[in-house]
């Protein structure tokens, strides 16, 4: 059998293969155990191993270049219209195979260890944030049930509990002094496992080359340049720095029809967290604009002032994110000079 393409549906235990020769018919099927995977794959010539970009595809994907296989990531988007019959796994395994095989198809680009390190670290502080901001606002929303209401701000909650605790006059009964000791201690465990996230993120950004050059952008700080260059890698998955943006969700929807443009607002596709992160650099660089008399920030200004302050952020957040991707895919650092022949052209 001249196996060369092999459509290979994820699973946590139970593997769906289906293999295929070089004029698309299908050879054979198997059903593995997640211990059967490696000696199966150890056995055959090497060939395209086609997987949805899915959890743990990263690592299969590393395993089975090992093996000397040519391992391609799908984003399940573009797999489902090629899905056939009903939905089963070995008509997922088919639909991702034959994915593989068209000419224009994007591939997901397949991560190191060092990028999934970075990425684990950037979702265990993003987690602890959002538990940080829950338990503020219970605490506060309990509070305001005794009467005493706090304004908006972790920092006012840090300062305001241990004063209400002390303060006997209050009307703070003693049971629910304990429930709110208890919160403050709760406060101060994630404060400091986000504060060691944190600085575990910015020693690995000041050990990473790549990170070094990301921060010489404008709105790239530690934390956004390690998330970029955990998503992005070297920026070879994309043939330009406007697909990273479509990737992220920073350019217009598109519904048009007849030879009629009609664009709407931004997609929001992709990761979220990493276009959140990207917006808020670019705030900053927004605001720092207002300020300043040099290219970038007299075009920041110009779309501030026809646009509005969101729309000038979005725009910026895209730039920064094609000014990202060339960083990182020609190995080079942020030279103003070229921007700024970018911006007038």
């Amino acid at each position: 059998m001249n196996i060369t393409t092999i459509g290979l549906d994820l699973a946590k235990n139970v593997f769906h293969v289906v293999c295929f020769d070089s004029k698309g018919k299908e050879l054979k099927k198997r059903m593995l155990r997640r211990q059967q995977v490696a000696k199966f794959f150890a056995n055959l010539p090497p060939c395209r191993v086609s997987m949805e970009a899915c959890a743990s595809s990263h690592y299969w994907g590393r395993k089975l270049r090992e093996m000397g296989h040519d391992a391609k990531l799908i984003s399940p988007q573009y797999v489902k219209p090629y899905l056939r019959g009903n939905k089963n796994d070995y008509n997922d395994a088919r639909a991702i195979a034959e994915a593989s095989c068209r000419p224009s198809m994007p591939f997901v680009a397949i991560k190191t260890v060092e990028q999934q390190d970075m990425q684990a670290l950037h979702r265990v502080r993003s987690k602890c944030v959002k538990s940080r901001t829950s338990l503020c606002n219970s605490t506060r929303g309990l509070l305001g049930e005794y009467g005493i209401v706090l304004t908006r701000g972790i920092a006012t909650l840090r300062r305001g509990i241990p004063e209400l605790l002390e303060d006997p006059d209050n009307g703070l009964t003693d049971r629910f002094r304990q429930l709110l000791q208890r919160c403050y201690e709760q406060l101060v465990e994630l404060d400091a496992h986000i504060l060691l996230y944190t600085n575990e993120l910015e020693l690995l950004s000041q050990q990473d080359e790549a990170c070094q050059r990301l921060q010489t952008v404008p709105g790239f700080g530690p934390i956004v340049a390690s998330a970029f260059r955990s998503a992005i890698g070297d920026g070879s998955a994309y043939s330009r720095g406007r697909d990273v943006s479509a990737s992220l969700g920073l350019v217009p929807r598109q519904h048009s029809s007849g030879g009629k443009d009609n664009l709407l607002g931004i997609s929001k596709r992709g990761d979220k967290y990493m276009r959140s992160l990207l917006v808020h650099g670019a705030r900053a660089v927004v605001i720092q604009a207002a300020r300043k008399d040099d290219s970038l920030s007299r075009w920041i200004n110009r779309i501030r002032e026809k646009r509005g302050w969101n729309k000038a952020v979005v725009a910026m957040a895209n730039k920064i994110t094609r000014i990202g991707w060339a960083v990182l895919r020609n190995n080079t650092t942020y030279k103003p000079a070229l921007a700024a022949t970018a911006i007038t052209t």
